[in-house]
């Protein structure tokens, strides 16, 4: 039996944090995670791990402003 695994694009979840692509897949290269362009999929795990390394890295008032 197989079962579907929530998946999110690069490009989705770049523009849910108002950031570029291109600074997700640098995002993915510094955490390890394979991804090299913006129709590249997440899991939710991955996507978990690159919101909390951007939100540490980015000022909160600049992700919010956007």
């Amino acid at each position: 039996m197989t079962f579907n695994v929530a998946k999110l694009r690069v490009k989705e979840l770049a523009e849910a944090l108002s950031v570029d692509s291109p600074e997700i897949i640098a995002t993915c290269t510094l955490l390890k995670i394979p991804a090299s362009s913006p129709l590249s999929s997440l899991t939710i795990d991955q996507s978990k791990e690159i919101i909390d390394y951007i939100q540490k890295t980015i000022p909160k008032q600049n992700i919010n402003e956007k």
